[in-house]
C-alpha cells in the first residue's frame, strides 16, 4: 500500500441514546422495525467488543462518548457527517434527516481536537436549505490513492455538492444510478461497494445502466483493483459494508461485521486473504435497527 491508502487511526462515536431512527427509514431500507429489548445496552456492547477487536490487532480508535442531550440515535454512524483528509482538511456534511444533523455536536468536534489538527474546514452543511445533501462517506466509496469518488446518486448523494466536493478535494467523480432487488433507489454507495488498494467488492447487479456499470468496471481495472462481485443477498447483509484499514505497523486489514463475513463465500474470502486478513465482529444489533454496518461506524483520520 501507499502511504496515503494507510488510516492511520479511526474516530468512532460510543453511542448513548441508539434506537430506531424513523427519519431515516423513509429511504433506508436496510433498517428494521424490530422489537429489541435493551437495544441501547445491546448495541454498546456491540461497539465495546467492536473496539476492543481492532484495538488487539493494534488498529488506532479514537473513541468519543456521544452525550444524551439532544438525543442521536445514529451517532454510531459519524462517517455520515464527518471526515478527515491528509493536510489537515475537515469537511462536515449536509444530512437528509433532520434529526442526524444534530449529531454535529460541539462536544464531539471539541474532542476531535485531541487527535485531529484541523488547518481547513469545508463546512458543506448550508445545502441543507435548499434540501440538497451529500453523506460523507456513506454518500461517496473514496479511493483516496487515485483520488475518486464513486456515487450512486439517491435523495442523499446531490450531484451539485458532490461536484462541489470533488473540486474542493481534488477527486474526479465516477456516477452511477443503484437500485436494489425491488427497484428502490440504494441510499448509500458504501453499502454496495468497498474499494481497497488492491481491490474492490461491488454488487454490480446493483447498477442496472450497461454504460455506467462498463464505467465503474474500466475504472477499477485501470487502476488494478480486482472485482469481487456480490450479489443482491449478499448486499443486504452487508457484505459491501467494509473498509480497508491498517495498524500501527502499516499491515491492512479488510473489517466487516460477523454477519458480511458468513455471506461470504469461501471463494471470496480465499480472494479478500490473498490481498490482506479479515477481521469482524458481532453487529446484529446495530445492523437490524440501526441499518448500518462496520464501514458506517468508522470515520478514517488521515492527517
Amino acid at each position: 500500500m501507499t502511504s496515503s491508502s494507510r488510516v492511520p487511526s479511526i474516530l468512532m462515536i460510543e453511542p448513548t441514546c441508539f434506537g430506531f431512527n424513523e427519519e431515516t427509514a423513509v429511504n433506508n431500507y436496510f433498517q428494521q422495525m424490530v422489537k429489541i429489548e435493551d437495544v441501547q445496552a445491546k448495541a454498546l456492547a456491540e461497539f465495546t467488543d467492536f473496539v476492543s477487536l481492532l484495538r488487539y490487532y493494534e488498529i488506532v480508535v479514537n473513541v468519543i462518548q456521544d452525550i444524551p442531550f439532544p438525543p442521536t440515535p445514529d451517532s454510531i454512524f459519524p462517517n455520515n457527517w464527518i471526515s478527515f483528509h491528509e493536510g489537515g482538511q475537515l469537511v462536515l456534511y449536509p444530512m437528509f434527516a433532520k434529526n442526524r444533523r444534530a449529531e454535529r455536536k460541539n462536544t464531539v468536534l471539541n474532542d476531535v481536537n485531541e487527535f485531529f489538527t484541523i488547518r481547513e474546514k469545508i463546512d458543506l452543511t448550508h445545502f441543507e436549505q435548499d434540501n440538497k445533501f451529500l453523506e460523507g462517506t456513506g454518500s461517496m466509496v473514496l479511493d483516496r490513492n487515485h483520488k475518486i469518488a464513486y456515487a450512486c446518486l439517491s435523495d442523499r448523494t446531490h450531484v451539485e455538492v458532490l461536484d462541489l466536493w470533488c473540486k474542493a478535494l481534488d477527486y474526479t467523480p465516477c456516477l452511477f444510478h443503484a437500485l436494489d432487488r425491488n427497484d428502490k433507489e440504494i441510499y448509500h454507495t458504501n453499502v454496495l461497494m468497498c474499494v481497497a488498494d488492491k481491490y474492490a467488492i461491488v454488487c454490480l447487479d446493483a447498477i442496472q445502466d450497461q454504460a455506467e456499470k462498463d464505467k465503474l468496471v474500466s475504472l477499477l481495472a485501470k487502476n488494478g483493483q480486482e472485482i469481487i462481485p456480490i450479489n443482491f443477498y449478499q448486499m443486504e447483509h452487508f457484505c459491501g459494508n467494509m473498509l480497508q484499514v491498517s495498524n500501527v505497523e502499516g499491515h491492512s486489514f479488510l473489517v466487516m461485521s460477523t454477519q458480511a463475513y458468513e455471506n461470504l463465500t469461501k471463494e471470496q474470502v480465499k480472494k479478500i486473504e490473498f490481498y490482506n486478513p479479515i477481521i469482524h465482529s458481532p453487529l446484529y444489533t446495530i445492523e437490524t435497527i440501526g441499518g448500518g454496518s462496520a464501514r458506517c461506524m468508522m470515520a478514517e483520520v488521515y492527517s
